[in-house]
């Protein structure tokens, strides 16, 4: 009997750090799965199909979605972005663990169809460092970030729904913290208890 995956559901506001961590955790945990999201939206210069998002037309997205083959899904500036369900399904119940890194509302609509997934939230140290954060990036216009900053304080303020709680101050401290909470979270009753029937075997 396979032990079922785990399904590990990331949140941080941009520019928080969070790919950063998650591509170094990937690195270190070779029985963890990034789940890949889908979106209407055109590629960017040097994003590759499959690996940055499934890049579906909106046909396309809509079949999926009618045919219920998305754990999540949004709409954001008129483009379509969500979770496919048959590879994260099927990764979990080859024992497969799975990460998904998306916003809070949709990490609300996977925890309500997949109770058991377990969801991270990353936190800045504060809100004006990470407005310093996203101004040193110069990647944005200040009316982007200051929007940028205003959804922030919404979806740090639905950090409370989620199971753990971390800081990204310092690099390596956050990828130890999140190494921390993957393993703390396979040592709960759920997740052992082929475990304890093993050992009661011999009573």
């Amino acid at each position: 009997m396979i032990n079922k995956g785990s399904l590990y559901v990331v949140s941080a506001p941009s520019g928080c750090g969070k790919g950063t961590i998650l591509s170094e955790i990937l690195k270190r945990n070779k029985n963890l799965f990034y789940s890949v999201s889908a979106t209407t939206r055109q590629p960017r210069e040097g994003e590759i199909d499959g690996v940055d998002y499934y890049f579906l037309s909106p046909e396309e997205f809509k079949t999926e979605i009618d045919n219920e083959g998305m754990l999540e899904y949004a709409q954001f500036c008129g483009n379509y972005y969500g979770t496919p369900k048959k590879k994260v399904i099927e990764k979990l119940e080859q024992g497969i663990d799975v990460v998904l890194e998306i916003e809070t509302k949709g990490a609300m609509k996977i925890k309500k169809a997949l109770r058991d997934a377990i969801l991270i939230f990353i936190l800045p140290p504060s809100v004006s460092e990470l407005r310093r954060r996203l101004i040193k990036r110069g990647t944005e216009k200040q009316a982007v970030i200051d929007n940028r900053i205003k959804e922030a304080a919404e979806e740090i303020n639905r950090a409370r729904n989620y199971d753990y709680i971390m800081i990204n101050d310092e690099l390596d401290k956050a990828i130890e913290d999140f190494d921390a909470i993957l393993k703390a979270s396979k040592l709960t009753s759920r997740n052992n208890i082929k475990m304890i029937e093993e050992v009661l075997k011999n009573a």
